[in-house]
Parts: C-alpha cells; sequence; structure tokens
C-alpha cells in the first residue's frame, strides 16, 4: 500500500506505473491530490476553479474499468491540472476575464478531449493572466505566487498550472504557448514545459483554425512526465485542421533509444534580446554539460533579424481576431495591455502582414538550415530570473528599457516565429535560489529527438528532484 505523501513524491510516470500494476486505484490518487490541493493550494492560488466531485466519479468509473481488465489509456487515473484558457465540459472557463466570470464550458475542447480518451482525470482549472500574457494575475482570481518565493512571479500564461505542478498539487497539468506561455512559467517554478510543433496536439474551435502561433503542450516535473502527456494528447481532431495523427514510435519509448545530440549551438540572447548576465551564465554553463552526452558545444545561431517586430504584428492580428467583438461591447472590462493589443492588430497595415509574414517563412528555412549542422539549439528561457509580483511586466533588462508588455519575453516568441518544438528545462538557481532554465529547441517535428536529449541531460544537471516542494 502506498500512502498519499508518498504518491505526492512520485513522477507522473511513476505512478501510472502502479495504477497499471494495480498497486493503487485511480480513487487513492485522485485522494492524494484533493488533500495536496487542500493542503497548498490556498497558499499559492494555483487552481482556483476546483471540480473534485466530478473527478471523484470520473475516478470511481475509471477504477472499475481497473478491476474489470478493460484497456487503460496512457494517461489512465492521472489528475492533471486543465488551463482556464482550455474548455473542460461542465467546468467554468473564465479566461481570466471578468466578462467570462460565470460562464460554464457545455464541452470539452479538442485539447482536453484527448487527455480524457487518454485517461486523464481533470481536478481543476489552473489560473491565468487576463485573456493573455507573461505574469499569472487577473481580476477574477488575484495572482498566482511563485512557491521558490511567493513575493514573486509564478511567470505565465500557465503559472498557475506550473505552480500546480511545481507543488505536488497535480502531476500533469496543460499548458498553451503563443509567446512563451507554458516555456516561461515553466522557467520561474523549475518544471518542465514543451512547446511542440503546430498539430502535434490538436486545438479547440476558440483559435483561428488555421494559424501557427498558438500550440497547445504538456507540462510536467520531469522529461519522462511530459513525454507521457504528449502521448495521451498527440492526434487529430476536426476542429484541428493542422492536427495530424501521429505514425510514429511512443514519445515515452523514443526516451529508451540510444542516439544522441552530436553537435549542439548554444547562444546566450539569439543575437537579438537583451540578457541579464547572471542568467546567461548559468544557461551557458548549463549548455557546457551537453558535452557529458557526447555532444560538441558550439556558439552559434541563425540570423533572428526582424523577427520581433514580425510577431508583434502576427500577434496583433491574432489577439484582434479573437477580441474585435468583445472590445466593442466590453472595453471597459479588458485589461490595458490587451486592449493596446486588440488595436495594434486592428492597425496593422498590408506592408507590415507581407513584411511580417516574409520574416516568419524566412526564418524557418534558415532554421531547416541550421539544423543541418548542428542536432540543437539552446538559449535562455527568459532573460531574467522571477520578479516582483507587484510588477505588471518586466519593464527593463540589464538596463535597457522594454517597449512593450511583453519585450521581455522575446527570447520565446522568437522561437515560436520559427515552428520549432522547444522545452524549458530546468538549468540551475541564481545567487539568491531562484530557477533558471535552458530554452532547448530541435527541428520542426522533432519532438523525439528533442525528449530524449532533455531526459539524458534532466539526469547531468541533476534537478528533476528539486520538485514538488513547499511554499516558501
Amino acid at each position: 500500500m502506498v500512502s498519499g505523501n508518498q504518491l505526492i513524491d512520485l513522477t507522473a510516470t511513476e505512478v501510472a506505473r502502479k495504477i497499471r500494476a494495480k498497486q493503487v486505484s485511480p480513487l487513492e490518487v485522485l485522494d492524494a491530490a484533493v488533500k495536496r490541493i487542500e493542503e497548498v493550494n490556498p497558499k499559492v492560488n494555483a487552481l482556483p476553479i476546483l471540480c473534485l466531485d466530478q473527478a471523484r466519479e470520473r475516478a470511481r468509473k475509471l477504477s472499475q474499468t481497473t478491476a474489470s481488465g478493460g484497456e487503460c489509456g496512457p494517461l489512465f487515473g492521472l489528475p492533471i491540472a486543465v488551463k482556464d484558457y482550455n474548455d473542460l465540459a461542465g467546468v467554468r472557463t473564465t479566461y481570466g476575464s471578468p466578462i467570462f466570470t460565470n460562464h460554464r464550458a457545455d464541452r470539452s475542447d479538442a485539447t482536453v478531449s484527448k487527455l480524457e480518451a487518454a485517461g486523464a482525470i481533470p481536478v481543476g482549472k489552473s489560473n491565468v493572466p487576463e485573456w493573455a500574457g507573461a505574469h499569472t494575475f487577473n481580476p477574477v482570481f488575484g495572482h498566482t505566487l511563485n512557491p521558490w518565493d511567493a513575493r514573486l512571479s509564478a511567470g505565465g500564461s500557465s503559472g498557475g498550472s506550473a505552480v500546480a505542478l511545481a507543488t505536488g498539487m497535480v502531476w500533469l497539468a496543460t499548458g498553451n504557448d503563443l509567446g512563451g506561455s507554458l516555456r516561461v512559467p515553466a522557467s520561474f517554478n523549475s518544471v518542465v514545459g514543451l512547446r511542440p510543433s503546430p498539430g502535434r496536439v490538436p486545438r479547440g474551435r476558440r483559435l483561428p483554425a488555421f494559424d501557427t502561433l498558438w500550440v497547445e503542450g504538456p507540462m510536467g516535473r520531469c522529461v519522462a512526465d511530459v513525454a507521457l502527456m504528449l502521448d495521451g494528447a498527440v492526434g487529430s481532431s476536426p476542429e484541428d485542421p493542422l492536427s495530424f495523427e501521429h505514425s510514429g514510435t511512443s514519445f515515452v519509448r523514443a526516451l529508451e533509444d540510444t542516439a544522441l545530440p552530436r553537435r549542439v549551438a548554444f547562444s546566450p540572447d539569439l543575437g537579438i534580446v537583451p540578457m541579464e548576465s547572471e542568467v546567461a551564465e548559468i544557461c551557458a554553463a548549463a549548455a557546457q554539460r551537453f558535452t557529458e552526452i557526447g555532444a560538441e558545444v558550439c556558439h552559434a545561431a541563425p540570423d533572428f533579424s526582424g523577427v520581433i517586430e514580425a510577431f508583434q504584428t502576427l500577434r496583433g492580428i491574432l489577439i484582434a481576431g479573437l477580441m474585435e467583438d468583445l472590445l466593442k461591447d466590453h472595453r471597459e472590462q479588458i485589461a490595458p495591455e490587451i486592449v493596446w493589443n486588440i488595436e495594434k492588430g486592428l492597425a496593422v497595415t498590408n506592408a507590415e502582414l507581407l513584411s511580417a509574414e516574409r520574416i516568419r517563412w524566412q526564418l524557418y528555412h534558415r532554421m531547416a538550415a541550421f539544423f543541418e549542422h548542428y542536432d540543437l539549439l539552446l538559449c535562455p528561457t527568459v532573460s531574467v530570473p522571477p520578479f516582483p509580483m507587484e510588477q505588471r511586466y518586466v519593464e527593463t533588462i540589464a538596463g535597457q528599457p522594454t517597449e512593450t508588455y511583453i519585450d521581455w519575453i522575446a527570447i520565446t516568441f522568437a522561437v515560436t516565429m520559427t515552428s520549432c518544438p522547444a522545452l524549458s528545462l530546468p538549468a540551475g538557481f541564481t545567487s539568491s535560489g531562484l530557477p533558471i532554465a535552458v530554452q532547448v529547441i530541435g527541428r520542426p517535428r522533432g519532438e523525439a529527438e528533442l525528449l530524449r536529449a532533455c531526459h539524458r541531460m534532466e539526469e547531468v544537471l541533476g534537478l528533476a528532484s528539486q520538485v514538488p516542494m513547499d511554499p516558501r
């Protein structure tokens, strides 16, 4: 018999194995999660919307499936957090906005439906910024606190998901990523977040069907758990015309392959962003340790010229397309940064749009050429460590002022523009004990190779054992 506390200390991979071996039931696993949520959630505000009765009913049904020898998906019996940008049937979905304070989803979106079909048990919705952003606070539920230091930002927009993982409330959590929304909070909380290639994980109908900037991705406490969640999330859906079936081996099984990167490139700033020196030093040291798995480490990067302006243009168009009608009817209930973003998108000229698209497709081809010589590209995940939660966003980096509320995450949204998969891997800690992560970027649709390399590097760096932890 495994106690609840012992279950919390295990990885999702280990808990899934125990469920399959019938050493523990989905109900017992859920009970452990509920107990932990009751202990920790009031301290960090990561899961403001809970659906525990619904989760318990689902756990009962799954326990009956186990008893009768029924088929089990890869996430069978595992409690998960669902980000409050994703629809979960019968549960509130607010998007962090007072406009949707009492909105309740009538069906799960394509992303959540895949996870439920794989056996996952949603226990609640994780907190988000209002509509979009990289710092998790909103007028509906307030701030989510960073468990490494409750005075600091948890990152965003998947901040609630990252904190729920880091404090042991769930074993897996959904994230989505436009400009860095799962990579940034993964870094700020010392967990793992994967931004997959567009189409790898299907998206819901709320998003523009042919957009490739916003993707859905898995978050976990270690790389193996992220691979496990990806196995349960991939596939096609009629809701997402860009989604496709996964035809290769499972991502968990791919971790066992012996092929590892032979040549990796590291850049402290991709040649385009300011970077706090301590962050750059920690990431450079972590990148150099790729030699311990047999890789040559070089200092190189493709040309990212123009990518910041191009992303700002394309993001503006995306946000405007999603929210133009809301702006007309609810301007006073929308955060000023989001109003600015909508209006920027509405004001985009043909010349700006053509330039942004031209920069994006040229960058993609430069990346493809770059990966003919290198297996991976490494850089910091964020330019700064976690910052005081009272700040709405970072205004200076290494003494240089930022121009907009998202410029401080430019090193992640630059990578968004490549359409390459990218994983935020814990890399070390600042002198004051705050987590820092390295961003590891792979070839287009190269998730298996990326996960395998990061799995091995996680063993070398030895940081996966840092979570879960009690809030400080």
